[in-house]
């Protein structure tokens, strides 16, 4: 049996029926601590979810975290700069009206949530070092422009194929 203190569990409530289901666990909610009981792999995927939950993510979004090719993580924003001021920071990440956060979710096909110093990511993990580069560039001073760049560069260079497989004969006839 695992537990998970929670800031809020709201989320949790509203979803539980719904976690248990998919998850394959029973959740026992007491106060803001939840306990999580079933097989020691469905917990462990369970604990993953729930953690995303807890950092305020929807159960929806959680849940994408059962694929084994998604990942989640958080950084620390403190540890990419030494301003002072941190909501001139959280603001350059989340753009005028939320565009800078929109944009680089949809290039990379990635979650982001930002809750005080912290953000957190659920990404494809073939993706996910490429999404905290692009937000150490923004924490660090980059324009937005060159982080969209970036991220439209390395997309392409992912989905680019050579033109030679080594299936073609050669203009020799070899």
């Amino acid at each position: 049996m695992e537990t998970l203190i929670f800031n809020s569990t709201k989320e949790l409530k509203k979803n539980k029926k719904e976690l248990e289901d998919k998850l394959n666990v029973s959740i026992t909610i007491t106060g803001k601590k939840a306990d999580i009981s079933g097989e020691a792999v469905d917990e462990y995927e369970a604990m993953i979810v729930l953690e995303a939950i807890n950092f305020g993510f929807s159960a929806k979004k959680a849940l994408m975290l059962k694929d084994q090719d998604i990942l989640f993580q958080h950084i620390n924003i403190k540890k990419f700069t030494h301003r002072k001021k941190l909501e001139d920071v959280r603001a350059r990440l989340i753009g005028t009206e939320g565009k800078t956060k929109r944009a680089i979710e949809n290039i990379t096909l990635s979650h982001l949530a930002i809750r005080g110093n912290d953000i957190g990511i659920i990404a494809p993990a073939d993706l996910m070092q490429e999404v905290i580069t692009a937000l150490t560039n923004l924490i660090r001073g980059s324009k937005q422009s060159n982080v969209y760049n970036f991220l439209e560069r390395m997309n392409a260079e992912k989905k680019k194929f050579p033109d030679d497989l080594g299936l073609k004969k050669d203009k020799k006839g070899k």
